[in-house]
């Protein structure tokens, strides 16, 4: 059986003021298991963002439980949630977040400092994001030196370069011409395929949504379809009439 590694069970987030709150999510449940690339999608102010947040655990919703890797993230403290971010997850943004002040290899290398890996350590761990993601001579320039594609690029190698079970991604072709797009979606699949890091990735175009083993449509808070990527097994099995 697969293992879950999400699960928000009746999960509901509300925003504005406590007279007329408007609810991001309302009442929301889901599961995914490790190893899945599940796109999200929805028109803006369905709650695809604050899904990702409280999976995250940035945010903390106002009734439900989220579930992390089998840590339930309402019991957790600030430090605790911290922490588990460090070792579990790791983040690509729509636009890049990489420190202006910083060289490439030390966008990536900072979260390793964090996570208390050796010096040594985190200039192999480093050297071999880059090169995963194919940014390989560039480790002393700046990231404004940078195209938009090698900016998230590094800002991928940042985010694996801890080795996360979990990959979070909100909008990350949203700055990026198609070509440079599908590049980066297809580097985003290469991990899922290979590394078995599950994806959760916001997206509001179709193309890309097709990445994923699964597509939630969010609307109004609440997951409406969940349209999953028949398998080579789902195609060769028969239809019931023909068996």
């Amino acid at each position: 059986m697969s293992e879950t590694i999400i699960a928000a069970t009746g999960v509901t987030k509300m925003y504005g003021p406590s007279a007329h709150p408007t609810a991001a999510l309302n009442g929301l449940s889901l599961q995914i298991n490790r190893g899945e690339f599940v796109s999200l999608m929805g028109p803006s102010g369905s709650g695809k963002t604050t899904l990702l947040n409280l999976v995250a655990g940035l945010d903390r919703p106002d009734r439900g439980k989220v579930f992390l890797d089998g840590s339930e993230l309402g019991k957790l403290k600030d430090h605790q949630l911290a922490d588990l971010r460090l070792r579990k997850v790791g983040f690509v943004f729509q636009s890049f977040n990489l420190i202006p002040a910083l060289t490439v290899e030390e966008n990536v290398w900072w979260p390793l400092e964090f996570s208390g890996y050796r010096r040594t350590e985190v200039r192999d761990r480093t050297a071999a994001a880059l090169q995963r993601v194919g940014v390989v001579g560039c480790e002393k320039r700046y990231p404004a030196e940078l195209s938009g594609g090698e900016q998230q690029r590094v800002a991928i190698a940042r985010a694996i370069a801890t080795t996360p079970p979990i990959l979070l991604a909100d909008e990350p072709t949203g700055n990026l011409d198609s070509s440079t797009g599908t590049r980066i979606l297809d580097l985003l699949l290469g991990f899922n395929q290979t590394s078995g890091t599950t994806i959760v990735m916001v997206t509001h175009n179709a193309f890309a949504a097709t990445y994923g083993d699964r597509t939630l449509e969010l609307r109004d808070g609440r997951i409406v379809r969940d349209i999953r990527r028949p398998t080579e097994a789902d195609e060769m099995e028969p239809d019931a009439e023909e068996a």
